[in-house]
């Protein structure tokens, strides 16, 4: 599924295994029984094993609950299109109950001992272990299926999981004890966080979105706050332009420099803040990186400044409305009074703070000073880590590091800080204070490469600057950085990805 047609089915909320739950309740409350429900999903699994796999010889293991039910569904109606199938249950077929009992009943074919199967007659292995839902670890006769299927999979042949890869985690993504490494993935109703959060996203495959009939009302009664992050999330609040605007209604952002030998960062990173629309972008130079800034730089113009009072007169201009500090900025107290002053210094009109690298390893072990500081003036702020930096700054900090997932890391980062973390990686998350979150899809891994980073910054700074709100301007930003390296393809560089740009802005547009 691409990240387009997700935006036009307006599928983008992200529901935990318990919402799921409560979507279905919901729904039977309306009058559409849960067999009913289970024939649906069972006959979305069928249908993506014919688009995909026509006629192949199928292998479906079951486990004992629901997800057990739809591969019986599944294996049903395969059966009567043509296939050939087997089908094996982990667990005692007497003791099913319920809806999954009724989908066994209604199986006419022979039922194998799932415990020791071995797949070796199935081109294709549909896996209905267990679903999104698992709260255990896998481990016993389950983790030998879910090793056995791995083989399959190691052999070149195909898995088709339902719901979720049996032994992943829907709500974090984690691998309980062992995961099945699928080809595809077919869920249903809305897509579930660990189907983006690695290392469920790795695992998944491609992903399958069946609708099964589930009550689009139980959504609004839901209320998620969790999202694939795509242009409908924050489209409406993206900058507009019209025959009024000049340089200085776009704002202005001000990249903080490290000294002469550090000062590629801030440049990439001003690069990307002027192209994605900032009116005027600066460098704020220390003395010694005012000629190699200079040298380097057209349409980004260049500021000097002396320690903190210098820099303290730069900032107090009105119209510069969005800093960034960070990219190779150096580790110490001397970044530290910058990220104080950006944050605490008066001024005239709203500022925005973008903070990344090293403005956040100068606050390790100290999110609470950085917090303090955030709480002050209450400005919009964005903070841009990576895992390793994120580690660094909440270092000490239990209630934030030991939540069971990234989306909860941030989500609890963002909550204490009181800012938008945008917490980098091929799983990227937005989370604001408020819980809204927003997770990366398809993020290429060619973004793993020096000075990426700062670009992403930068392009959250020249969004700020425009007056995005930080949440959306910080997702929009993880977007853009994506979709620029989707344009560019193998090969590109940090460099390459604010000329990317523009050609991403227009296509967005149209």
């Amino acid at each position: 599924m691409t990240k387009e047609k997700i935006a036009q089915e307006g599928e983008l909320a992200l529901l935990t295994p318990l919402q799921m739950g409560e979507a279905d309740r919901a729904t039977e409350a309306s009058g559409i029984d849960g067999f009913g429900l289970m024939e649906a999903a069972g006959g979305a699994v069928a249908v993506a094993v014919g688009v995909r796999w026509l006629m192949r010889p199928v292998t479906v293991l079951c486990g004992p609950g629901n997800n057990g039910g739809d591969g019986f569904v599944a294996a049903r109606l395969l059966e009567s299109w043509g296939y050939r199938v087997e089908l094996a249950l982990l667990g005692d077929r007497a003791r099913m109950r319920g809806d999954p009992a009724l989908a066994a009943e209604r199986w006419r074919g022979p039922v194998h001992a799932g415990e020791g199967f071995a797949f070796k007659d199935a081109d294709l292995v549909v896996d209905a272990l267990y679903g999104a839902g698992l709260s255990r670890d896998v481990d016993g006769a389950a983790l030998a299926c879910v090793d056995a299927i791995n083989a399959v999979a190691r052999s070149g042949r195909a898995v088709l999981s339902v719901d979720t890869p049996s032994g992943v985690d829907g709500a974090t993504g984690r691998a309980r004890g062992g995961a099945v490494q699928a080809s595809a993935s077919v869920t249903f109703f809305r897509l579930k966080p660990g189907h983006l959060l690695l290392p469920g996203l790795a695992l998944c495959g491609r992903l399958v979105l069946a609708d099964i009939g589930l009550s689009e009302r139980a959504l609004a009664a839901i209320a998620p706050k969790a999202f694939v992050n795509a242009p409908a999330i924050w489209r409406d609040a993206a900058p507009r332009r019209d025959a009024f605007a000049h340089k200085y209604t776009r704002g202005a952002a001000l990249v903080v420099s490290g000294p002469a030998h550090r000062t590629g960062a801030a440049r990439l990173a001003a690069r990307a803040a002027l192209r994605v629309g900032s009116g005027l972008v600066a460098i704020a130079s220390p003395p010694d990186a005012v000629a190699v800034n200079s040298a380097h730089e057209t349409a980004v113009m260049v500021a000097p400044f002396d320690g903190l009072a210098g820099f303290a007169a730069l900032i107090a201009d009105p119209r510069r409305n969005a800093l960034l500090i960070g990219p190779g900025a150096g580790v110490g107290e001397a970044t530290r009074g910058l990220v104080a002053a950006a944050l605490t210094e008066p001024s005239a009109e709203p500022r925005a703070i973008v903070l990344d690298a090293d403005a956040l390893t100068s606050f390790a072990g100290d999110a609470a000073g950085l917090a303090a500081l955030i709480a002050r003036e209450g400005r919009a702020t964005v903070i841009t880590p990576h895992a390793g930096e994120f580690a660094r700054l909440f270092r000490g900090r239990q209630e934030v590091l030991d939540q069971p997932s990234k989306l909860a890391r941030a989500r609890a980062a963002a909550a204490m800080l009181g800012a938008i973390v945008l917490l980098k990686g091929a799983d990227t998350v937005v989370a604001a204070p408020d819980g809204r979150a927003a997770i990366g899809f398809d993020l290429p891994p060619t973004l793993a490469t020096a000075g990426s980073g700062d670009v992403l910054a930068g392009v959250a700074c020249g969004l700020l600057a425009q007056r995005m709100p930080a949440f959306e301007a910080a997702a929009a930003a993880a977007w853009l950085h994506g979709a620029a390296a989707r344009a560019l393809g193998p090969g590109l560089i940090a460099e390459d990805l604010p000329e990317a740009l523009p050609g991403v802005l227009s296509a967005l547009s149209a």
